[in-house]
């Protein structure tokens, strides 16, 4: 299975790292660039806009006649926006090239999960979906410290040449390997946001939102939430805590999706979750915090191919639409997540509050996710997922 799934892994690894591998070299950026920090990130926005739009508009007739070509489109304005971005001579430039590269990343994260999913026997989905979950968390985890490093000792362009020559690396891949991926099914054959007549799709989408709010948003603000908690010195144990539990829960939650199904996880992931939001906040021992991070982190990254899984099992044709619209949620919610943290430390929140204030979404995700799995299918066999196929609503 994974000697089938790996280029595509290898396309969401560029991905995750291209997604926050400004973040360590933004002062560095706005220097080059002359000018502030606060305009570089808006780099952020626009490649998170970008990658909302174009992921559920452009998947589907990108892929209506091939899909290696489709991921070979996507990967290439992928790259060529990371490319304009490393020899980005004005701001204005720079901003331009986060749209694009933001374009092409939203396109290829959701033709990359419905092929891994495609490419494989049914009982292996949860499995490939989650090794290009794997990939996206993987990527992130890496982004910022391995961007920092070649910043601090070679300049941010190289930053960004880095991402590109895993990007092309990719291309090369998923070149050589194009005959075997299969033709996904329906694709391009109706505008993606129909999908959202089904209540379980919208609802799925609703809580992939909120957990984007609640996980990615918070993490923004790991950092000052333990500077807050006297707890400065473990900053960087606590954000690798935070990734090496992103990468893990990412990497073993294939095998539980594919032996019992998502029902059981989408109860427990988010419980997972706020409980760990709810040591953060309570607690003030790094060892407390530690296991909380790992637990948060894994516990994000697992959800995602949790609710691909419970929202596509018994939609195949409508799996690319559904995962394209779910992970555009995420990132949204990342970035409003962010932002929502900024409003309230601007307010006067404490910044060792922000936990208490990540449990209402986190909460609430719970609950829609508790209703995707006592209301959908118990787990589908072959026939009833091809009936169920051609019934886009409840």
């Amino acid at each position: 299975m994974i000697r089938k799934v790996w280029p595509l892994v290898v396309a969401a690894i560029a991905l995750g790292i291209d997604a926050y591998v400004l973040a360590g070299v933004l002062p560095q950026i706005a220097t080059s660039l002359a000018t502030t920090v606060a305009m570089v990130g808006l780099g952020v926005t626009a490649f998170t806009a970008a990658y909302a739009i174009a992921g559920p508009l452009l998947s589907g007739p990108l892929t209506r006649r091939n899909t290696a070509r489709a991921l070979l489109i996507a990967l290439g304005v992928f790259n060529l926006g990371n490319l304009i971005t490393a020899i980005a001579p004005s701001v204005e430039v720079f901003l331009a090239s986060r749209i694009v590269a933001g374009a092409g990343a939203g396109i290829l994260t959701a033709v990359a999960t419905a092929t891994a999913a495609a490419i494989v026997t049914d009982e292996e989905r949860g499995r490939a979906m989650a090794m290009v979950t794997f990939g996206l968390s993987t990527g992130t985890v890496a982004g910022v410290p391995v961007g920092m490093l070649i910043g601090q000792s070679a300049g941010w362009r190289w930053t960004m040449g880095l991402v590109v020559l895993i990007g092309v690396l990719s291309m090369a891949a998923l070149a050589v390997r194009a005959h075997t991926l299969p033709r996904l099914a329906a694709a391009g054959s109706e505008p993606a946001f129909r999908v959202l007549r089904s209540g379980r799709a919208s609802v799925g989408v609703i809580a992939a939102f909120l957990l984007g709010v609640a996980s990615l948003g918070l993490y923004t603000y790991l950092l000052p939430m333990a500077e807050a908690r006297g707890l400065a010195d473990w900053g960087f144990a606590l954000v690798w805590a935070w990734g090496i539990g992103g990468v893990t829960g990412s990497a073993l939650v294939g095998k539980p999706l594919d032996r019992y199904g998502a029902k059981p996880l989408l109860l427990l992931l988010p419980v997972l979750l706020a409980l760990s939001f709810a040591a953060v906040w309570l607690f003030t021992s790094p060892i407390v915090w530690l296991i909380a991070a790992a637990v948060w982190g894994g516990t994000g990254w697992a959800s995602v191919p949790t609710l691909q899984q419970a929202l596509t099992a018994d939609r195949r044709r409508q799996s690319m639409p559904i995962i394209a619209l779910q992970m555009a949620a995420m990132y949204l919610g990342s970035a409003a997540g962010a932002a929502i943290g900024s409003s309230l430390l601007t307010a006067g929140a404490g910044a060792a509050d922000l936990a208490a204030w990540a449990l209402l979404p986190a909460l609430l995700a719970l609950v829609l996710t508790a209703w995707i799995a006592f209301a959908g299918p118990r787990r589908p066999t072959a026939s009833a997922s091809t009936s169920e196929d051609r019934t886009a609503t409840l």
